[in-house]
């Protein structure tokens, strides 16, 4: 039965997110089989969390979209999120539902805080600070950066990135409450989300600065992720071919999870 009651809810809400074009179809998919093992193989805490994040950045991306219009041509993957896209962000997740389903343990939970922070933060950071009125700067120099460059950061964003993560941590304690869970202190959950989500944000703000596969425009110059711009195929400029968005993503989220379990100890 919980099983069914995870399928019927991953559909409505991926289903909704399809038709306000939040997600592709194959994004839809992938977050229908993604939802429904949250809450099958793990509890309110787990699809609860996950939900907050998806619902959360969906509506900061439709905040201001004409503005970001221009943006979005760089990089490699838009607004719309794909299949990548939705394992990227949650695919750790679910793997570490799976591992606390077969071998339960507290790291599993406090791992997952830090891994859903920090995608929560980073995508947080990425619309707000992209509406900054200053632009933004690089994380390793500090050198003036044009807004939407890979690896710099901003104020607003920084500040975007911090809320996004204690919030998860927040809400995780209420839904570990709901959920049945052995109680944490409200400070404990919304320090390894904040401290997680900000580690992991910034860590991906280093790995686009420094490998992460950039390509630069054969028309305009520009150093974008994205595979086309200004109509035509870009070429190749720096970083780790394999390294791409979807990897830095997966990356960074390993980094705030770790970061979220060292807080929980502190």
């Amino acid at each position: 039965m919980q099983w069914l009651i995870g399928a019927c809810g991953a559909l409505l809400v991926a289903g909704a997110a399809y038709w306000k074009q939040s997600l592709s179809l194959s994004g839809m998919l992938a977050a229908i089989v993604m939802g429904t093992i949250y809450f099958g193989a793990g509890n309110a805490f787990w699809f609860g969390i996950l939900l907050l994040f998806f619902i959360s950045s969906s509506l900061l991306s439709k905040l201001h979209h004409e503005n970001k219009a221009e943006l979005e041509a760089t990089y490699d993957k838009t607004g719309r999120r794909d299949a990548g896209q939705v394992f990227a962000n949650g695919g750790l997740g679910m793997l570490l539902v799976l591992l606390n389903a077969i071998y339960p343990l507290e790291i599993w939970g406090f791992l997952f805080i830090g891994v859903m922070a920090t995608v929560t933060s980073d995508t947080w950071a990425t619309e707000i600070g992209t509406l900054a009125k200053r632009p933004p700067r690089s994380v390793l120099t500090g050198k003036v950066l044009q807004a939407g460059t890979s690896g710099g950061v901003s104020l607003p964003g920084t500040l975007a990135a911090a809320a996004g993560g204690a919030l998860i941590g927040a809400a995780s304690w209420l839904l570990r409450a709901a959920s049945g869970m052995p109680p944490h202190s409200l400070l404990t959950l919304a320090l390894a989300g904040l401290l997680g989500g900000l580690a992991g944000a910034f860590a991906d703000s280093v790995l686009g600065a420094t490998v992460q596969r950039m390509n630069r425009c054969a028309v305009c110059g520009r150093e974008v992720e994205a595979s086309m711009h200004c109509g035509k195929p870009t070429l190749y400029a720096r970083g780790w071919r394999w390294m791409d968005n979807d990897t830095v993503n997966a990356v960074s989220s390993i980094i705030g999870g770790v970061v979220a379990l060292l807080a929980s100890y502190i």
